[in-house]
């Protein structure tokens, strides 16, 4: 033990030395470096603090990107639909105006004014107009004044010629208004009397009945004819010409384009009341679809948009145009004031309104069904899955209509069976994703349908809701169909008109009216209701004149 102990105590002395050695190396080296050391120990403390700062950030990003992986591919309460249907009920809290839609009117003003500012004030040419031609049959229509007695004596007449039309023939309506005079021998007896002659004028003519254009010969029924194969059965201008050139009437394609012209502002304000009327309503569906535009500029047609909006609950429909725009703005300016659901396809454009109060968004099932069946040929198993899920939604639907279940025993339906389908088919699809093929149709068709899991299954809420917007694409098709045959819009006033004549004629056939009669009707009675505000537009709607008026079957056309 004195031997460990010894050796202990020489190890210790040893140390101790070496430590002073050490110690005086040390002063002497910071004496020779003037502060030196100290120097570049500061700096090693400062990047241990930077480098400690990058860790934590680093860390914490690390986890922000777990967590949004977890958030997007993983299981997630938050992301899921409720379990309880009963809990998914319409958030009415929100804000009351959405900054776009303020910012999108501002906008819109600025671009009328800037507009109007630029537009060039052109003089126009009076046009010479045309006899029409003799050989059409004549149907004279007599008006006499009302107030004739036997001391008038008839003097003459004037004639008005207005070209008309009815399925297989064109003729012209010939108004002939009576002229009547008082005598002269009475004239003779009266003379000296001042009040007689301040009550009764010399002349007497019966007053011209009202005409849709006043300075035109276009009667109703012809205008009526000329709107409806363009834009019914797709006919452009130029080949109506040349059909009506066959039976011997010449129409200038400059009189044809002021026919339209006139016809689109008559028909502007029942346009309006149309609009007012979808609006009002609680439960809507919106879609668009391109319109070839010239732009004067480019010389050449751009790509220009159309908005439809439709009202499922009364099946009316309507058109929107602005200057071709298929932006966000051109929506938040149109529905600014829209309280209810919207139905739409998966455009970011409708995303903005999950924010807005008293908007309940909902998503179209059809739109997801076509990416899967697109992704057949890819992923067949995956995609047939997806595809048997959603034709299970379905066919919920197709009992409900054969059972004939009213509005709420058709939401307690979905919420009996397609909804816990729809719950499991929201974790099918995020276990399915690692499996797919990156940026592959399988996997953009599992994106799009998870990312609007929310919209596509809120349609349970109400039994009126649809499961998809087909009916709004199926009031697109005749946009598509007449643009293969006229081919083009001339410009932005026109693409405007077309949207006029496209969204009543629409609603003719969504309420199965014949358009010929209720173009024709319409023309020969709106003069009277610009005439007489007291009236309400809204009575001339496809919808409601069927309800006053009898009127056939809509007609078979190529929709």
């Amino acid at each position: 033990m004195s031997d460990f102990a010894t050796d202990k105590d020489m190890l210790i002395q040893e140390l101790l030395q070496e430590r002073d050695e050490l110690f005086q190396e040390l002063s002497r080296l910071r004496k020779v470096d003037n502060g030196a050391l100290d120097t570049l120990e500061a700096k090693n403390q400062e990047l241990t603090s930077v480098v400690a700062k990058k860790d934590q950030q680093i860390h914490k990003l690390t986890d922000q990107l777990a967590w949004f992986r977890h958030k997007f591919f993983g299981s997630s309460s938050e992301k899921h639909i409720a379990a309880d249907p009963n809990q998914r009920k319409i958030d009415w809290e929100g804000l009351e105006v959405l900054p776009e839609e303020k910012e999108a009117i501002e906008d819109a003003e600025k671009e009328l004014i800037e507009y109007e500012r630029r537009k060039p004030n052109k003089e126009k040419k009076k046009p010479v107009r045309q006899p029409l031609p003799e050989h059409l049959r004549r149907v004279v229509e007599v008006i006499e004044p009302e107030g004739i007695q036997d001391n008038w004596v008839r003097i003459g007449e004037e004639v008005t010629e207005i070209l008309e039309h009815k399925p297989g023939e064109t003729y012209v309506r010939r108004i002939e208004r009576i002229k009547y005079a008082i005598k002269p021998i009475v004239a003779e007896e009266n003379a000296g009397n001042e009040q007689n002659e301040e009550e009764a004028p010399a002349i007497r003519i019966a007053p011209m009945p009202l005409l849709p254009l006043p300075r035109s010969n276009a009667g109703p029924s012809m205008l009526a004819e000329l709107m409806m194969n363009k834009y019914f059965y797709h006919l452009p201008f130029h080949r109506q010409i040349s059909m009506f050139k066959m039976i011997g009437v010449r129409l200038p394609a400059s009189t044809v384009n002021g026919w339209f012209q006139g016809s689109s502002d008559l028909l502007r304000a029942l346009y309006n009341r149309l609009k007012e009327k979808v609006l009002e309503t609680d439960y809507i569906q919106v879609d668009e679809s391109t319109i070839p535009v010239i732009n004067n500029q480019k010389h050449k047609t751009t790509k220009a948009y159309l908005w439809m909006v439709r009202s499922v609950m009364d099946n009316l429909v309507f058109f929107h145009y602005d200057k071709g725009s298929r932006a966000q703005r051109v929506v938040v300016d149109l529905l600014k004031d829209y309280q209810g659901a919207v139905q739409t396809d998966g455009y970011e454009a409708y995303s903005i309104y999950e924010q807005k109060k008293g908007v309940l968004l909902l998503g179209c099932w059809a739109h997801a069904r076509r990416k899967f069946s697109e992704s057949l040929a890819e992923d067949k198993s995956g995609a047939e899955y997806a595809l048997a899920q959603i034709a299970k939604f379905y066919q919920v639907e197709k009992m409900a209509d054969e059972q004939e279940l009213d509005h709420e025993q058709r939401a307690e339906l979905r919420k009996r069976l397609a909804y816990p389908i729809m719950r499991a088919f929201e974790k099918w699809i995020e276990g399915y994703y690692p499996k797919t093929l990156a940026g592959g149709r399988m996997s953009r068709a599992l994106t799009y349908t998870y990312n609007l899991f929310m919209r596509l299954s809120r349609y349970h809420l109400d039994g009126r809701y649809l499961p998809d917007n087909n009916l709004a694409e199926n009031a697109i098709r005749p946009l598509a169909i007449g643009r293969k045959g006229y081919l083009f819009c001339g410009n932005h006033d026109a693409a405007e008109n077309a949207a006029i004549m496209y969204s009543l004629l629409g609603c003719c056939k969504a309420s199965d009216v014949n358009p010929r009669e209720w173009l024709s009707d319409v023309f020969a009675k709106i003069p009277q209701y610009n005439r007489n505000y007291d009236l309400d537009l809204a009575d001339l709607l496809p919808h409601n004149w069927k309800k006053s008026n009898d009127c056939q079957n809509f007609p078979e056309s190529s929709n």
